[in-house]
């Protein structure tokens, strides 16, 4: 790529101006039976994604992935959403849209950090077919950067890292600073399809030179490390370690783990500047539902490091393609190292001002194969309890979700025999099914459950496990029911939050 790349084939404000048109056809046309409430979501169109995120002038700015003209997979755009309290939310103008050479078919992943000159500064990947031709060998990417005064109005500098090289697979930057220097890392695939991440280092976020390569995969089957993201955590004691987070292309399964087509998850290591990352852990899965992916976080003023992600939709049938949109981010989540050393992931502080109304139960015990209806219509809830795994019998007991009159519903369920939770879509009526598993150390049991639309997230004991899962519902009221089968089942604890939308 020469500076032709930087060359527009197009006006970008004329760009932003037909995307902003095809979202709207798209949403005024939408079906809105699974649109979520409190999930982040473009109005019209596909997205996927989270970029940034990032606080700018006492706001928080999300922005995603986003095709604009229709719900697949197409030409990336950026959406952009803000909010000062990461509660109520409110749509911004598509920040991004393909203007340049470089970039002519996909303004692709990113990052979005606060520059040395107070502005904002976005980082992405230029995308391009070599040959005009969508073929995963004929990419041809290189990374980008924008600037805005506003936080919402951007200008395009141009290419800041070429692919001199022609490397198919070469994007997704997150950006950094630390110690007087910007970092950054983005994934890459070598000639032989090996996933590796790339760390480089600027003086002025201009001028972008190779430090090295931080981080290769060691299973040969991973060709491609998509949308790292690379950030300090002290655990209690002020005991830091790195995180380096990725989602692995061409993980296989193994056991309970790596079930998706693309698997997201990190490794936790050491790292000074100037020097290599040097792991300490495996591989671990950030989250162990059907639909997670492409996590990135960002550091609060309060010391927290939050974290979205998107909630993927890679395998068929995506029943709400055909309502005028498709994809949503998770909720917010903050995540943490413990004092043993491990990741906790829990949902941000901020999300208990979506509480409207609160139901409280005594505790109680479920007989034998008896199910209670604790929700009537579900469909902006969180709910939090516990179950007595030492006083309870049942091979299988908890909630099922999005449960309407045809019996279709979603089972989030504690397997006795596993001792692990499960999602459980065996009784979908919509979509795909399966289930997935995540395993938990204690012999007490603690879940917080956010159930939308129709997605599910699972969060258990405090953050030791996450799980998030699609769950597309019958027509009808949607019931929440605690069951228990093939035993009984002791609830000390049950508590019900309606929430209320974020305002999108």
């Amino acid at each position: 790529m020469t500076n032709d790349g930087n060359r527009e084939f197009t006006d970008h404000d004329e760009a932003l101006a037909r995307a902003e048109a095809g979202v709207a056809a798209l949403a005024a046309e939408r079906n809105d039976r699974w649109y979520p409430r409190f999930h982040i979501a473009s109005p019209g169109g596909w997205i996927n994604d989270p970029i940034g995120p990032c606080r700018f002038k006492d706001r928080w700015h999300v922005f995603y992935q986003l095709h604009p003209y229709g719900t697949q997979w197409g030409s990336m755009h950026w959406g952009h959403v803000s909010s000062d309290d990461m509660v109520s939310w409110r749509r911004e103008p598509i920040a991004l849209a393909p203007s340049l050479e470089a970039e002519r078919d996909g303004v692709f992943a990113g990052s979005a950090v606060v520059g040395d000159d107070g502005r904002m500064w976005l980082f992405y990947t230029g995308h391009r077919w070599a040959n005009g031709v969508d073929d995963a060998d004929g990419n041809f990417e290189v990374q980008c950067a924008a600037v805005s005064d506003d936080g919402v109005h951007f200008r395009k500098l141009g290419v800041v890292i070429d692919n001199i090289d022609r490397f198919p697979d070469f994007r997704d930057p997150k950006v950094w600073k630390q110690d007087g220097l910007w970092y950054m890392v983005f994934g890459m695939s070598t000639r032989d399809r090996r996933g590796q991440v790339l760390l480089y280092v600027s003086e002025d976020m201009r001028i972008w030179h190779f430090d090295r390569i931080l981080y290769r995969h060691p299973n040969p089957s991973v060709y491609m490390l998509e949308c790292p993201d690379f950030f300090p955590l002290k655990d209690k004691e002020g005991n830091e370690s790195w995180v380096l987070s990725f989602s692995a292309m061409g993980e296989r399964p193994n056991g309970f783990a790596n079930r998706n087509h693309h698997n997201a998850g990190y490794v936790i290591g050491s790292w000074e500047p100037g020097e290599a990352f040097t792991p300490r852990t495996e591989f671990r899965m950030w989250d162990w539902g059907h639909n997670f992916y492409a996590p990135q976080s960002m550091p609060a003023p309060d010391g927290r490091r939050l974290q979205y992600g998107w909630m993927s939709a890679f395998v068929p049938p995506i029943p709400n393609q055909g309502d005028g949109w498709c994809g949503q981010l998770t909720v917010p989540r903050q995540i943490r190292l413990d004092s043993y050393g491990c990741i906790r992931s829990n949902p941000a502080d901020e999300l208990e001002g979506l509480r409207e109304s609160t139901v409280t139960f005594a505790p109680f015990t479920l007989g034998i194969n008896e199910t209670r209806t604790i929700v009537e219509d579900g469909g902006a809830v969180e709910i939090e309890m516990e179950i007595d795994i030492n006083h309870s019998t049942a091979e299988f007991g908890g909630l099922k979700v999005h449960s309407t009159s045809d019996n279709a519903h979603t089972c989030v369920y504690y397997d006795a025999q596993t001792h692990r939770i499960l999602i459980d879509r065996h009784s979908n009526a919509r979509g795909d099914r399966g289930y997935r598993a995540a395993p938990f150390t204690s012999n007490s049991l603690k879940l917080r459950v956010f159930i939308d639309s129709a997605s599910v997230e699972v969060f258990v004991n405090d953050g030791e496990q996450a799980m998030t899962s699609y769950s597309f519902p019958s027509e009808g009221p949607q019931a929440v029911e605690i069951s228990a089968e093939s035993g009984t089942l002791d609830i000390p604890f049950l508590r019900v939050h309606h929430l209320r939308p974020i305002g999108l």
